[in-house]
């Protein structure tokens, strides 16, 4: 009898409107901010990890000689030497013309007469390792271009990357502190609402309790109302994260860039963010059980 008339005292505890208070647009504010910090972490990692998969055995051999015809020389005798390392995967000696099309936006559309006038460009070979480019691997090429080509200068791709990696390393770690400072964030909101709940119905509860009621039962009345209202601000959020987070990716889209294209969102990706507001709900509804069960020990 006395669980009957809890659930029926029960219903107005707290209020049962669906998404008429303020509680579930606060939670789907805190979803959708969540969603889209979570999507940059991983968007981050994405790129990081692609850029360092692609990049990790690319080696930079420059030709600094300015005399366009020694410079040539050494060139072709760098190429024939890197051919003969045993860690050399494959080569490719960038062309002027693409040379002169990465530095065109510096020096302007006549690039070329320029730089054949007046300013000396090192010719450039893109090398493939087998493996990480690690100091003994550079060491030895460079060891071996010098006797050939005494101006080649060897450089690891991923070391003057390094600091746009640590960038985005530390951009992501951002992303995942902003995420738990948020969940942080929702679950003081449930608190803040159940404790409110619970002062503004403090007689109705004891009346609950005279009539057979448990700690448990007047939790899980709040915990099924904060649930409902989680889930629904839940749904809202993510839709709303999901416009940001597809308009936010069309336009980076296309930029046409590398290692922004790398950073695309994979499938595991929308899954984790799929997920966001069913563990926002089940956050909420967890909250409110032990915030009433550890109110009700004290009032009573």
């Amino acid at each position: 009898m006395g669980w009957r008339r809890l659930g029926v005292r029960g219903a107005e505890l707290v209020p049962q409107a669906r998404m008429s208070g303020p509680m579930p647009w606060v939670i789907a504010i805190m979803v959708a901010l969540t969603a889209i910090a979570l999507a940059a972490g991983l968007a981050l990692g994405n790129a990081i990890t692609s850029a360092k998969a692609e990049i990790e055995g690319g080696v930079t051999v420059q030709l600094l000689e300015p005399r366009e015809d020694v410079r040539t020389r050494e060139a072709k005798a760098a190429a024939d030497a890197l051919k003969r390392q045993p860690h050399v995967a494959g080569l490719r000696q960038v062309p002027q013309a693409e040379l002169d099309a990465l530095i065109e936006p510096w020096l302007g559309a006549d690039v070329g007469e320029a730089t054949n006038a007046s300013i000396p460009v090192p010719a450039l070979i893109d090398v493939r390792l087998d493996g990480p480019a690690t100091p003994a691997k550079l060491k030895a090429i460079q060891q071996a271009l010098t006797k050939v080509a005494p101006s080649a200068r060897v450089d690891a791709q991923s070391g003057w990357l390094k600091p746009v990696f640590d960038a985005m390393i530390s951009l992501q770690v951002l992303a995942i502190a902003l995420v738990a400072l948020l969940s942080f964030a929702l679950a003081a909101a449930v608190l803040l609402a159940a404790r409110s709940a619970l002062g503004a119905n403090r007689e109705v509860i004891e009346i609950v309790h005279l009539l057979g009621g448990t700690d448990t039962q007047v939790a899980r009345v709040f915990q099924r109302s904060i649930g409902f209202d989680a889930a629904g601000g839940g749904t809202v959020g993510l839709a709303l994260a999901m416009v940001v987070i597809l308009s936010i990716g069309r336009r980076f889209g296309g930029l046409g860039a590398g290692l922004v294209d790398s950073g695309a969102l994979i499938w595991t990706d929308w899954l984790l963010l799929a997920l966001v507001p069913l563990l926002s709900t089940l956050l909420a509804m967890l909250t409110a059980r032990f915030t009433v069960l550890h109110a009700l020990r004290k009032m009573l």
